[in-house]
């Protein structure tokens, strides 16, 4: 029940922070280390580190006024897990994905 209970709780987190990631990747003048520090500022507040963030398109303020700007967050289970060991997830990568439209004049 610890195991699940907490991997319900980081892929929250992680859809959260995919979230707030978007959220910054569509205003102007946006860049991928904007994107990446939103992301990570939102996890560290949640004691989660070493997430991968990916941000497509890799500069967000090149995509074109109403075109996707998609960021995904994901990290393994066995570095966020509250036990030593899991015993049912440990192989487990959980992914988090938000794409929000571009905010840009045309």
């Amino acid at each position: 029940m610890i195991e699940y209970g907490r991997m319900v709780m980081v892929q929250q987190m992680l859809t959260n922070a995919a979230r707030e990631g978007a959220r910054v990747g569509v205003l102007d003048s946006s860049t991928a280390s904007d994107v990446t520090t939103a992301v990570n500022n939102y996890l560290t507040s949640a004691r989660i580190n070493n997430a991968t963030i990916t941000t497509t398109p890799a500069n967000p303020s090149s995509a074109g006024y109403g075109q996707p700007v998609t960021v995904t967050v994901s990290v393994p289970f066995s570095q966020v897990s509250w036990l030593p060991s899991p015993m049912f997830l440990g192989g487990t990568t959980l992914t988090a994905v938000s794409a929000m439209r571009r905010e840009t004049v045309q």
